[in-house]
């Protein structure tokens, strides 16, 4: 994570630079300007737009009580989206159409369930925790169980006992 932050902070601007450089050299200084204020407007518009379509699906899944996962994914990809089009440059503007337009969206949710299911599961195995709750191993193995077929944790303790109930009528 440290990697991708040092990248995001540092490599990203410095390429930004370079890249605009390179296209002003191309088409000049005043056509590059222009070529970025025509590429903010557009994703200004995109943005908009699929925020609103965003919305619609978000409320429709709610009235219809369905889990809205696929709809907040997107939701959030539109955010992140426009976040990456206010930047200025063409590198990032790549990136936030990409997680805007209706067509490249799914691709990038699914890169972001691939990242953050990655993390979460690293995240798990370096907890402190982690022993309570092994994960589900073996054929057969039954996930809602803690792992082997048994019902019992994997190595946990099984303390056999007799419930002895005591009921007095009055």
């Amino acid at each position: 994570m440290r990697l991708l932050l040092f990248l995001a902070f540092l490599v990203v601007p410095v390429l930004e630079i370079w890249l605009l450089i390179q296209v002003g050299s191309v088409i000049g200084g005043p056509a590059t300007v222009a070529l970025l204020i025509a590429d903010s407007l557009l994703g200004a518009w995109l943005v908009r737009r699929e925020g609103r379509r965003a919305w619609r699906a978000l409320q429709d899944a709610l009235q219809s009580g369905r889990m809205p996962d696929r709809e907040l994914a997107d939701g959030g990809l539109i955010l992140v989206g426009g976040a990456l089009l206010l930047t200025p440059g063409f590198f990032t503007d790549v990136f936030g159409f990409l997680c805007i337009l209706p067509f490249t969206r799914p691709m990038m949710r699914r890169l972001g369930s691939w990242f953050f299911d990655r993390r979460i599961k690293k995240m798990a195995a370096a907890s402190p925790y982690a022993h309570l709750f092994p994960t589900p191993s073996g054929p057969g193995a039954d996930p809602g169980t803690g792992g082997g077929t048994t019902g019992a944790p994997q190595g946990g303790r099984v303390v056999h006992g007799e419930v002895i109930r005591d009921d007095r009528d009055s």
